[in-house]
């Protein structure tokens, strides 16, 4: 996990450059000059986020609400943001509840542990407390951590990050080609709407 911000810088240097783009009429979104490689079958979404950051926290209700009401043919998903070390930790977090089938049931109580509890997700004997506290045995848990499936999907989530040129949480990435920030939604719900957008527009280009 230490080597991941060097990573992560390598992969900046090869990262595909971004132009902003001044969409038609009022959307706004930043768009990838070489699109990054996708599975054509779907239209995927990407929302970009750490556990540690409130705009994602204050966010997620939102995200919970708006991925209900996705078409069919729209695949979401949420990607860990990764700067640092520090980051990288709550993303091998992730992907481990991922890996241990217990994400959807503890992806929004560990968001409120931090932001409502003031858990410190790196301090390891907070965590081990609390992950025994809701269940999950923390030896298993450290150890699936250590995992290299696990560690696989961090540094695919580093480059992700790179390659997208996220520079901040939230974000939202569109089939390879484009990213909204809320600042260029302008609001929360403007940047759903800009992602509504985008993926309409994939939908049509197909």
């Amino acid at each position: 996990m230490k080597r991941l911000l060097s990573l992560l810088l390598i992969t900046c240097a090869f990262a595909p450059a971004l132009a902003l783009a001044q969409a038609q009429g009022k959307y706004q979104y930043t768009e990838v000059k070489a699109p990054l490689a996708v599975d054509d079958g779907k239209v995927e979404v990407l929302e970009f986020f750490w556990y540690g950051c409130i705009h994602c926290y204050n966010l997620e209700p939102m995200v919970e609400k708006w991925e209900k009401t996705l078409p069919k043919d729209v695949q979401f998903r949420r990607v860990p943001a990764i700067f640092n070390d520090r980051w990288a930790l709550d993303a091998a977090i992730f992907y481990t509840f991922e890996a241990l089938g217990v994400l959807d049931k503890m992806h929004k109580p560990f968001f409120d542990a931090i932001h409502r509890s003031a858990l410190k997700s790196d301090n390891k004997q907070a965590l081990a407390a609390w992950l025994e506290k809701n269940g999950l045995e923390p030896k298993k848990f450290d150890d699936t951590m250590r995992s290299f499936g696990v560690q696989t999907r961090v540094r695919r989530a580093a480059q992700l990050t790179a390659a997208y040129k996220i520079d901040g949480t939230p974000a939202m990435a569109v089939h390879g080609r484009y990213t909204v920030s809320t600042e260029q939604g302008r609001s929360r719900e403007g940047m759903f709407e800009t992602v509504n957008y985008l993926a309409d527009t994939i939908r049509k280009s197909k």
